[in-house]
């Protein structure tokens, strides 16, 4: 409706400015900083992205004769009345973001003929830098010059979600495959079908206030159990139960810790027999005792289930006379397991359609088998799914959403949705939902699923893409990433025509793999898999040897933050923090980090800068016999943004931000600094995440500014921290006082005292450690 003069309103609809011959322009405020446009004849009733209805705003509506212009508390948007174009301020007038052209292209043939190709141009500033479209295999952050073809594919997962330096995010909300470019007539979106134009501009004022207007807008990021930030050991694969739990008993034989043991592929069988979720290949045949021995070892199981099923499984069977399966060529091509595929052999595995809740309900009729075994963790593989030997006329079939082309990119969110929900309502609330999963799409933040980089090669030019990778996801509200540790391709390490394996000994590959162990610390989930080479520690080594030590000692690393890991975890749900943050979003006025993608914060203390360049060898992806000295130090530059002083978390040694510093590392060790002002909890020496309470907890207090720290704790899973069952104790730094609040909440098995160990690091590189006792009560402590 066209609204005369000025008038102010209460907006929870669609305000719609007619363009003469074009389509109307809907303007939605969802909230005062988040407004949704829509062009076109209708405005779309679902989304797969969001589930947020809009709120009751109050706008003031202002018509001249070239624009109308709606200004809530927040935002101004003004539509030319002429061409529809849109710009955005703040309520002051200060120009966001203007539209360019956009474009209705009808489509004359197939499934979608009278749907249009749509495009939508936006004129950024010159040097203004935007971030996201999630998992992106390149290794330059800013998305400015940029131009991807957005089709999920096996290392690319497509969230179409952009945020500018300035403050401001732009989510585009259309499923099909769609062409993002940014060139010199604008940055742009185009669609290959959609009945209208429909994105949401969200101003969050910061990085974090776009993230925490992306999930108000698509769903907030459930807790996951404790144990899921343990390490993981997998491969490709254990082709036994005995091999698995030997693996498992091999790590706690020589005090190596571990949480989760992940069994990949093939474990039903023959190909014919894809994805059975069942434990039909002969050598797992006392699966129920596996499971019950991983369990007794205090460690948990992931099994890999996939998106397609193999003629003779029982799901096929079900599926396929419903017309639940889709008619795409899917990995595996060849119906015998040896490689190269053997294609006179078919395999006829074909994806399910997850766009169907009949489909779905009998997804989960077979899975929750497992689940009733004892199951702990889903790995949800290949669901973007594979898709070989594409061509236009691939798109040309229906799910029971409307054809493939629309709702293509939309694939692994229902997949993975699916499974999550259906988990949910089992009603066995003793058990968190964890999940693994190969793709994504915007709003599956609230399934918890983790997304990991795909099947990437094992090479310094992989690893030095996935750090950017995994931040430019974070970008786009999802915070959940992770990568095979030391990349997923390595048989080009092997010696040729050794056996199985020889690049355990091989000083390139071992580098690699120490290097990309260590960024796996610092990642959401660490977990160490790939093919060709197997990645089991005790492997690489014995104890005192270089390799085997730095392997070890990463993940006791890991294992020595999980309070703090934990504590970020909750942030991360409850106040929608990240854990991998780009340092645009902390320092956003530092010019030195508007591209940098190499370093990053793990949450709001620790400063990140993994080593991606070999030091000790080449970078020649292949066999050597010649020895690497991993003893000697070495070097690298690590940028500490400005604004605040650093100090290295290994020798508490001091560092003014703003400056590029020449720092010395050492092999078994990955540069990380903190923030001065932190508090940084250290935990106990542990195989594994629930073996010790989290009692004597180290507290490293770094002086030099104010800051605080909240200490989160439940009982590590189950849902009761939904019902307000956990506690959380809030530690304060002013000066040189430490404020210890009085425990908030509560939940079975708490800890009703304990004591904290202070450790007080000052900037002259001293150290003063006290001992203080907390039964709940508030305390104030004087460190001195």
């Amino acid at each position: 409706m066209i609204m005369k003069k000025t008038a102010l309103v209460l907006i929870a609809c669609a305000l719609s400015v007619a363009i003469g011959a074009a389509q109307d322009v809907n303007v939605i405020f969802q909230t005062p900083s988040v407004v949704r446009i829509v062009k076109g004849d209708a405005v779309p009733a679902d989304s797969y992205s969001v589930t947020a209805s809009p709120e009751d705003v109050a706008v003031r509506v202002r018509e001249s004769a070239s624009y109308t212009t709606y200004t809530s508390s927040a935002l101004r948007v003004r539509v030319d009345n002429a061409d529809g174009k849109v710009s955005f301020m703040l309520p002051s007038g200060k120009l966001l973001l203007g539209e360019g052209g956009h474009s209705f292209t009808e489509r004359t043939e197939g499934l979608d003929k009278g749907s249009f190709i749509v495009r939508q141009t936006f004129l950024p500033e010159d040097g203004e830098d935007f971030y996201g479209l999630g998992i992106i295999q390149e290794e330059d952050f800013s998305l400015r010059g940029k131009t991807r073809k957005m089709i999920q594919g096996n290392t690319d997962d497509y969230t179409p979600v952009v945020q500018s330096i300035k403050g401001y995010g732009i989510l585009w909300d259309n499923p099909s495959p769609t062409l993002f470019s940014d060139g010199e007539d604008g940055m742009s979106f185009e669609s290959e079908v959609g009945d209208c134009i429909d994105y949401y501009f969200i101003y969050g004022g910061d990085a974090d206030g776009v993230i925490a207007s992306i999930r108000d807008l698509t769903g907030h990021v459930p807790m996951l159990p404790l144990w899921s930030y343990g390490f993981m050991q997998s491969r490709e694969r254990y082709k036994s139960s005995a091999e698995l739990l030997g693996v498992l008993e091999r790590y706690r034989a020589e005090g190596i810790p571990v949480d989760c043991m992940v069994q990949d592929w093939q474990y039903w069988g023959s190909n014919y027999l894809w994805n059975a979720m069942d434990f039909l290949n002969e050598d797992f045949q006392d699966a129920q005792r596996m499971i019950d021995r991983v369990h007794e070892l205090n460690s948990h199981l992931m099994i890999s289930v996939w998106s397609s099923f193999g003629p003779q499984t029982l799901q096929y069977r079900e599926l396929e006379p419903e017309g639940l399966l889709l008619d795409m060529e899917t990995w595996p091509q060849s119906g015998l397991s040896y490689w190269p595929p053997r294609m006179d052999y078919p395999s006829g595995v074909r994806p399910y359609d997850p766009f169907s809740p009949k489909a779905r309900d009998i997804y989960w009729k077979y899975l929750s088998k497992l689940d009733r075994m004892g199951v702990d963790a889903w790995w949800l593989d290949s669901t973007e799914p594979d898709h070989f030997n594409v061509t236009d006329s691939s798109f040309e079939q229906m799910t029971a959403d409307g054809s493939l082309r629309r709702v293509r990119n939309a694939f692994p969110i229902v997949a993975v949705e699916g499974v999550y929900d259906a988990q949910r309502a089992e009603g066995r609330d003793a058990r968190r939902v964890v999940i693994l999963t190969r793709s994504a799409w915007t709003g599956q933040q609230r399934t918890g699923a983790n997304t990991w980089s795909g099947d990437v090669q094992s090479n310094w030019d992989s690893f030095r893409r996935q750090v950017p990778a995994g931040l430019r996801f974070a970008i786009t509200g999802n915070p959940n990433f992770n990568t095979d540790l030391g990349g997923f391709f390595a048989n080009a390490y092997n010696k040729r025509g050794a056996a199985y394996g020889s690049a355990t000994k091989n000083p390139r590959f071992q580098e690699l793999y120490v290097r990309w162990m260590q960024y796996g610390v610092f990642s959401p989930m660490m977990r160490s898999h790939g093919t060709e080479v197997p990645r089991e520690i005790y492997l690489y080594g014995k104890a005192g040897e270089p390799v085997y030590d730095a392997l070890v000692g990463a993940v006791k690393l890991r294992y020595s933050l999980l309070p703090y890991i934990y504590s970020t975890a909750w942030q991360v749900s409850s106040a929608d923090g990240t854990f991998q943050r780009a340092l645009i979003m902390d320092f956003a006025s530092d010019p030195e980090v508007s591209d940098m993608g190499s370093e990053f914060m793990f949450g709001d203390a620790l400063l990140v800068a993994p080593v991606l360049h070999a030091q000790y060898t080449d970078e020649t992806v292949g066999y050597t016999d010649e020895p690497a000295d991993f003893t000697r130090p070495g070097s690298m530059k690590v940028y500490l943004p400005e604004g605040t002083g650093w100090y290295d978390f290994y020798s508490s040694e001091y560092h003014k931000g703003g400056r590029w510093l020449d720092h010395t590392t050492s092999f078994d060790r990955i540069p990380v600094f903190v923030r001065e002002g932190s508090i940084v909890p250290i935990g106990p020496d542990v195989q594994y995440s629930a073996e010790k309470p989290w009692d004597g907890l180290e507290l490293r207090i770094y002086a030099g500014a104010s800051g605080e720290f909240t200490l989160y704790e439940d009982e590590g899973d189950g849902y009761d921290y939904e019902k307000g069952e956990y506690s959380t104790i809030r530690f304060t730094l002013k000066g040189n006082t430490l404020e210890i609040s009085d425990r908030q909440g509560g939940f079975d098995g708490m800890l009703d005292s304990r004591s904290f160990r202070l450790n007080y690091i000052r900037r002259d590189g001293t150290v003063l450690t006290q001992t203080v006792d907390y039964d709940g009560h508030g305390l104030k402590v004087k460190l001195q």
